[in-house]
């Protein structure tokens, strides 16, 4: 007579082992994990670039006297672009910190505000890289090229670094309380198939 345990059948899997996950179900929990975030936080970053593109081009291409040519900062481009990345900071930090990552516990503000600062300090510097080598290094100072180098491509280089920034380090998750065994939690022990 077999006992339960030296039946035939395959054996059941056991409560504790972790489950393997299929690449479509990590990408789908990816996605499902991400695609929220990622959508606020370009919209919050879509609406701070216009208006520091439109704010960069009144200081440097517009002149209250004369219209439109060379305005008050145009020989001045990177003043004009860190007056304009400090304004869409304080923005940004106020549309991540309420909206996008809104649903994440709220951190040491003091903590918070330092290192959203060092994170757009470095940004900031990614960005200004940009339009200084165009305007410096490739001799670029039309409207067309200080908007493409340090608006549209210094834009894109600095916003891809802050979104993975503020979501580690700024704005980051509830850390998982570690088990009574000294564990880490069960997440974190599954490592990537």
């Amino acid at each position: 007579m077999l006992t339960p345990d030296e039946s035939s059948g395959p054996a059941a899997p056991s409560p504790i082992a972790p489950r393997r996950t299929g690449l479509r179900e990590r990408t789908g929990a990816l996605l499902a994990e991400h695609a929220g975030p990622t959508m606020k936080f370009l919209i919050v970053g879509g609406t701070v670039f216009l208006l520091d593109a439109a704010l960069y081009n009144l200081l440097v291409f517009w002149n209250p006297a004369t219209g439109w040519g060379q305005g008050l900062l145009h020989g001045h481009p990177l003043t004009a672009k860190v007056l304009t990345i400090a304004l869409a900071s304080c923005l940004t930090y106020l549309g991540n910190r309420l909206w996008t990552f809104g649903d994440r516990p709220r951190p040491d503000t003091r903590r918070s505000v330092v290192l959203f600062v060092l994170v757009n300090i470095i940004a900031a510097g990614l960005q200004l890289a940009c339009l200084g080598f165009s305007r410096y290094v490739l001799g670029l100072d039309s409207p067309l090229a200080d908007n493409i180098s340090g608006t549209l491509i210094g834009q894109i280089v600095s916003t891809s670094f802050r979104y993975v920034t503020y979501g580690r380090w700024v704005f980051p998750r509830a850390q998982a309380p570690a088990s009574a065994c000294g564990q880490s939690s069960p997440r974190a022990d599954v490592s990537p198939r």
